[in-house]
Parts: structure tokens; C-alpha cells; sequence
């Protein structure tokens, strides 16, 4: 492919790019020499689902690999027992060696939705990073520096706060650096939340000899929350392993405002349909429930297929637009006493809060029966967390109904 073409796959979509001008330099080099770039991208198997939102990096490595690129997929089952520090106020749990090992199983399985199987290089970092000697760890962590550290937004706010960090998570940085180090990587691919450690990994390259990787970073998919970052553990997640009723009906549950981000980063929708799309919605030609749901049917497709698509839209109509939701549901408002520290309520004190439940024993009983649903999804997990926001659907059973305001 023409160098331009090849430019225009990398950059279509990206943040940020360090840097676009060292990116070209590498093609034309690579070109001369007759290799493939050599591209990573590194997910830790914290879950066991792979979610919407890691699919932005991996879809991105599939068109790289369709244009002749080596994709390398690093499993992080020796970082995953620390857990990436990036954007939290507290220190991760930290996993057993056989959660990761069942979660990291879990991952290769379902990375293959998206990426070719028979083109993709799958490594696990606790292939070189466990075996380094504790003599070899102190020389690597004498690379950087504390202050360095401390320019990480989250650590830095952490210390103000007098939070405590761990001192295993200054090396969680330094493991992923290392990792690039170990594969050699042209490429480093991660969401913009990754570019600190992306950094370190062109540091440590440096300092190890190599050439420098690129940083090709992608935008973070919020949630069907709206606001956060999709997470399993926030529970604003879709994954692709999932019901395609519920892939579908969480995606309904989006804001308007995000259709087009998701159209974008997560389906194979073409982009001159998609500014067709916009303009519609914007000129008020096409309703946003109509969009939304060839969004949701265009997700469930790529993961399920088009029979199953339409089965679960069918399966929608029927449940929730065919005079199963009234149109006068109560629209409450939330205490914000009922908030944890992180914004979140808890989902038998919301049923009870909305007087949509009796008694804690009730709600918890309902949501194992499985007749509670928020946003059109159904909930099973008792001890579940929620963001609240404006606009939020509870249902319980056939009849109870309430909207936050």
C-alpha cells in the first residue's frame, strides 16, 4: 500500500499520535527493508469479559494487520496481578495467579472476534518479566524517578490527597515499558489514558538501546452511563460476549449525544454514511430512537450476527415499545445521602429509595428473580453498584416505573 494510504489508516480515529512525522519515518524505513511494522498492544486480564471499549484498539489493529502489519497481542498476565494504577483514586486489588490465568483464557478466546488468528502473535509479559532477578528489577526501576512519578495525574492526586500508593504500582509503568522493550515494538497502541505509560515505554527503549516506539493513542469510550470510562466494574459496560438481547438493550440505554462516537469507534458503519447520519439527526430528518437502534443492531451484528441482530430488536419492540412502558412514569429524585464516596448507589437502596420495593429483602429477592431492569437491562447481582443520572429507567416487574430527574 502507498505510503499516504498506509498514513491514512494509522492516523483515522487517533488522538494523538508521538509522533506522526517519526510514524512516516518508520514506513518508508520498514518499505526499504521488506519488514512489517511491528505493533503491540497490551490488555491485562483484570476480567474475564472483553468489553465495547477495548475493542476501539483491537478494531484499530485489525486494519493495520488487513494492510500487512504484525500485530502482536500482549497478554498482561504478570502486570494484571498488580493492576494498571491509571485513573484510579485507590489501589487495585490484587488478583491471584489463577484468576489471571482463567481471565487471560478468556481474553485469547474472544480477542478472535476481531483479530485474525492465524495473523496475530500472542505473548504473555510473565514470560520476561518473571524471571527478572530482584538485582535486574532495581536497575530497572533506577531509570526513572519518584518525581518523574508524581506527574501522573492520578498519583499526583492520590499524594495530595494523602492517599496512600503502593510503592509495586511505580513499577506498573516501568513493567509495561519494559514490555515494549522485550518486543522490540515499532508501535505501541492504548487509549489516551495510556499515554504515561506509552512514554516510558519510548524512555525505556532509549535507554535499552532501541529505537523509540510510537505512541498511537485512541479516545476512551464512555460508558452507557455517559460520563465514565466503560468499565466492568462501574458497570457501564457492554461486552461482546454477551445476550444479544442485552448488548442490544444496553445500547439503547446510551445518551443520544454519544450515538455518533459509538457509530464511529465501534462499527463498521462507512464514514461518509455517518455524516449522512449526523446531519440527519442534527436537521431533525432522522429520529434519534432510529438511529439507536441500527446502532445497536449494527453492534450485535458484528458479535452475533445479523439473524440474532434482528431477533433482538424484535424482542425489544415487543417488551418496550409496544405499550409495556407508559409514557407517565414518575420522574424522582435521588438523596444525595444515598451516594458512596464514589458518586455510585447501591442498587436495593435505589429500588427502596424509589418506593419501587418495600423492604431491602424484597429488592434483593426481585433482582435474583430477574424482574428488575435499569436502563432496559436486566439486573441479577444483588450487590451492584450504579451511576445515577438524569433520565435513568427502573423498572420492577411489569408495572413499577420510575425515572430519575
Amino acid at each position: 500500500m502507498e505510503l499516504d494510504a498506509q498514513l491514512e489508516v494509522f492516523l483515522r480515529g487517533t488522538a494523538e499520535v508521538i509522533s506522526p512525522e517519526e510514524l512516516k519515518e518508520k514506513l518508508i524505513r520498514a518499505d526499504k527493508e521488506g519488514r512489517p511494522l511491528r505493533i503491540k498492544l497490551g490488555v491485562d486480564p483484570s476480567a474475564p469479559d472483553i468489553h465495547l471499549g477495548h475493542t476501539v484498539p483491537l478494531r484499530k489493529m485489525r486494519q493495520l494487520q488487513e494492510i500487512g502489519h504484525q500485530i502482536v497481542f500482549l497478554v498482561g498476565d504478570f502486570t494484571g496481578r498488580i493492576g494498571d494504577p491509571t485513573g484510579r483514586s485507590d489501589t487495585r486489588k490484587q488478583l491471584s495467579a489463577e484468576e489471571i490465568e482463567r481471565n487471560a483464557k478468556s481474553y485469547t478466546d474472544q480477542v478472535f472476534k476481531i483479530l485474525d488468528r492465524e495473523k496475530t502473535v500472542v505473548e504473555y509479559n510473565s514470560s520476561w518479566l518473571a524471571p527478572l532477578t530482584f538485582a535486574e528489577v532495581v536497575q530497572l526501576a533506577a531509570k526513572t524517578t519518584v518525581a518523574r512519578m508524581l506527574e501522573r495525574d492520578d498519583f499526583a492526586r492520590r499524594f495530595a490527597e494523602n492517599r496512600p500508593i503502593g510503592v509495586h504500582e511505580f513499577f506498573y509503568p516501568l513493567m509495561q515499558g519494559y514490555d515494549s522493550v522485550a518486543l522490540r515494538a515499532d508501535v505501541e497502541m492504548g487509549g489516551t489514558d495510556q499515554k504515561f505509560n506509552l512514554l516510558m515505554g519510548r524512555q525505556l527503549q532509549r535507554d535499552f538501546g532501541q529505537e523509540p516506539q510510537i505512541c498511537l493513542m485512541l479516545p476512551i469510550l464512555e460508558g452507557i452511563d455517559g460520563t465514565l470510562k466503560m468499565s466492568k466494574s462501574l458497570g457501564n459496560h457492554i461486552g461482546i460476549d454477551e445476550p444479544p438481547a442485552d448488548m442490544y438493550g444496553k445500547t439503547m440505554a446510551i445518551p443520544d449525544e454519544l450515538m455518533m462516537k459509538y457509530f464511529e469507534l465501534v462499527t463498521d458503519v462507512p464514514m461518509a454514511e455517518l455524516r449522512a447520519l449526523a446531519s440527519g439527526l442534527k436537521e431533525g430528518k432522522v429520529h434519534p430512537r432510529d438511529a439507536k437502534m441500527r446502532l445497536a443492531r449494527e453492534i450485535v451484528s458484528l458479535y452475533h450476527g445479523t439473524k440474532a441482530a434482528e431477533e433482538a430488536e424484535d424482542n425489544f419492540k415487543t417488551v418496550f415499545q409496544q405499550g409495556d412502558v407508559p409514557e407517565d412514569i414518575p420522574e424522582l429524585t435521588l438523596s444525595q445521602e444515598l451516594l458512596d464516596e464514589n458518586g455510585e448507589v447501591w442498587i436495593v437502596r435505589l429500588l427502596t429509595a424509589l418506593d419501587l420495593c418495600s423492604s431491602s429483602s424484597e429488592a434483593r429477592r426481585l433482582i435474583t428473580q430477574g424482574a428488575v431492569s435499569i436502563d432496559n437491562v436486566k439486573q441479577s447481582d444483588p450487590e451492584c453498584k450504579l451511576k445515577p443520572r438524569r433520565g435513568l429507567l427502573v423498572r420492577v416487574g411489569k408495572r413499577r416505573f420510575a425515572r430519575l430527574g
